[in-house]
């Protein structure tokens, strides 16, 4: 995948992040006050109430057509979302938590794309080539 594709793939992924949507709760207050002694807390829940920040995937999916393209979902907590607009990923006053997960991500995306092209050029220009040799069953030798 040339480079243009690859930013043309991530801004698509970027595009698509989606936080996970909360159910309406319909259970009375006691099955949820006996939910909460019995069942174990998510790392989400954890981290929050040590005051930490927070971001997981929870999700992701591949477009079957074309297995370049997919999407992520994400999942965050609230420290996570003011440690980026801290950091200066809000562009507009009361923006959208998604909006700024989303600037965030595509950022984490290039610098992913730039530092691999980097080790790729960086690997022509010494005259080290890298040897791969189908071994069967999956797997590949490197030398």
């Amino acid at each position: 995948m040339d480079g243009a594709n690859n930013m043309k793939w991530l801004q698509n992924l970027g595009n698509k992040i989606l936080q996970k949507p909360v159910k309406n709760d319909k259970r009375t207050h006691a099955e949820t006050k006996s939910d909460r002694t019995t069942r174990k807390k998510t790392e989400k829940e954890l981290a929050t109430e040590r005051g930490e920040p927070y971001v997981a995937i929870v999700g992701m999916d591949i477009n079957p057509d074309n297995l370049h393209e997919g999407a992520f979902e994400l999942d965050w907590n609230d420290k996570f979302i003011a440690n980026l607009v801290r950091a200066g990923y809000q562009m507009q006053p009361n923006e959208a938590d998604d909006i700024i997960v989303d600037r965030w991500f595509q950022n984490v995306c290039r610098h992913v794309v730039m530092e691999t092209w980097e080790q790729e050029e960086a690997i022509k220009k010494s005259g080290i080539y890298v040897q791969t040799r189908d071994i069967g069953d999956g797997r590949s030798e490197v030398s």
